[in-house]
């Protein structure tokens, strides 16, 4: 599943085991009393007419959900949830993850593959509507709380609110609801950014527009991204570029698309989004590349020393098919700084596509001769990249990186490992490749 803006990775926002929740007969009933006092004339113009209103209907929200806490183990929940039985239990597959699925009468747990808590689906509210309904409650009681003498417990409230709507929007995102948490999202920067509380919550929304984005609403992900540009929120790596840039050219205005891939591409030179995206406007244009080279020389210009741009270079004349620049560009990476090991990378990459490529030529040559000049060529470029890939994983620390690298590797060494020396190259990346899974 595509990622969102965590503090990540994919997960449900992590709460705290919080104090034994009310029944769901005590919280409807507290809401109701608390209704009550509301709609009493003689009532409803106390500070704490609303903010017992909004306290009862979090309570209400919270019921359905039992004791269950993100992270919690079986044995914690059972603990603390007086050994409440499932109705079911089942394994499912979201978004690629396998999770074990428990059904109660108003929720569903899953747990992860780690067997802890990690989302929680509430399947029947007392109220549908509870936390929109205790924002509007808060929201009272700020405009009435003239002296703030409430503004700490006012703040705290809306701020566990959104906090609320953040699990429910990942939950409907990892279920796949994408516009449910597109919706979602919104309603957590808005109760976050409502006074006094008055705090930027730009991860939702991001959030709120990358979910749009996914489900094909445009024009609401646009709205979202806009708004993230103007706040100053790129995303990581400057994603907000790139999908602005794209949702411009599905509404027909690639011009504005490529001025959005421009600045991102000044911001964020690194960027495969933004650089693909680069690359594939000059091309369907028909416009010159050449304007690819000028944006990455300014920016080697300001930055001389960083071998990164080197290997940027490198990805765009392998993707615009200028295989010598590309290699040269992914050498210079090791001239400027040889502990990059991404430059490496590039190099083992283009290598590697390159056997690929000569391999299924050869494939389709009927001619013998053609035939094995191919199979000299894929031979060729496939002992070329086992050195660039063995280099970098001398430098490399990320173990999930090292593993795909070994994943190359021990492809390369298959081809020749009536050799000894690649026979044992063979079993030794084998095993760094599994190790990772």
């Amino acid at each position: 599943m595509k990622r969102l803006i965590l503090v990540l990775a994919l997960a449900a926002a992590c709460t705290a085991a919080n104090a034994q929740v009310k029944t769901i007969a005590a919280a409807e009933s507290a809401v109701q009393k608390a209704k009550a006092d509301v709609e009493n004339p003689k009532k409803n113009t106390k500070l704490a007419t609303w903010i017992k209103y909004g306290h009862a209907l979090i309570d209400a929200y919270d019921a359905p959900a039992g004791n269950g806490f993100i992270n919690a183990s079986r044995q914690e929940i059972q603990l603390i949830s007086n050994n409440e039985k499932p109705i079911s239990v089942e394994t499912v597959t979201l978004g690629g993850q396998t999770w074990e699925k428990e059904v109660y009468p108003t929720k569903n747990y899953y747990f992860n593959s780690a067997g802890a808590l990690g989302m929680i689906e509430i399947t029947k509210p007392i109220y549908e509507d509870a936390l929109d309904r205790a924002v509007e409650a808060y929201e009272k009681a700020a405009e009435l709380d003239v002296k703030k003498t409430k503004t700490k417990d006012i703040v705290g409230a809306l701020l566990s609110i959104a906090g609320k709507y953040v699990e429910d929007a990942y939950t409907s995102y990892t279920l796949g609801d994408l516009k449910k948490a597109s919706v979602l999202f919104e309603k957590a920067a808005g109760a976050s950014a409502m006074e006094p509380a008055c705090q930027l919550d730009t991860n939702s929304v991001y959030n709120a527009a990358f979910t749009a984005w996914l489900d094909g609403d445009n024009d609401r992900a646009e709205e979202f991204f806009e708004k993230c540009y103007k706040l100053g929120y790129y995303g990581e790596g400057g994603e907000t570029f790139a999908k602005l840039a794209d949702i411009a050219e599905k509404k027909g205005n690639a011009e504005k698309g490529k001025d959005y891939l421009e600045e991102g591409f000044q911001k964020f030179p690194q960027s495969q989004s933004i650089l693909v995206g680069l690359i594939n406007y000059y091309i369907n244009s028909n416009g010159s590349t050449d304007r690819l080279f000028e944006l990455l020389g300014e920016a080697k210009k300001n930055e001389p020393n960083n071998a990164s741009l080197y290997y940027v270079e490198g990805n765009i004349c392998n993707q615009l098919g200028k295989v010598d620049d590309a290699v040269a560009a992914y050498n210079q990476c090791a001239q400027i700084d040889p502990n990059y090991a991404y430059g490496y990378i590039g190099l083992g990459q283009l290598y590697y596509n390159q056997a690929l490529k000569f391999s299924e030529e050869a494939q389709n040559e009927m001619d013998d001769a053609k035939y094995m000049a191919l199979v000299e060529k894929f031979e060729s470029s496939l002992k070329a990249c086992i050195e660039p890939f063995e280099k970098s994983l001398d430098i490399l620390k990320d173990s999930q990186t090292k593993a795909a690298v070994a994943e190359y590797l021990k492809n390369a060494c298959f081809r020749f490992r009536t050799d000894p020396v690649y026979q044992e190259k063979y079993d030794k990346y084998t095993a760094l490749a599994a190790s990772a899974q």
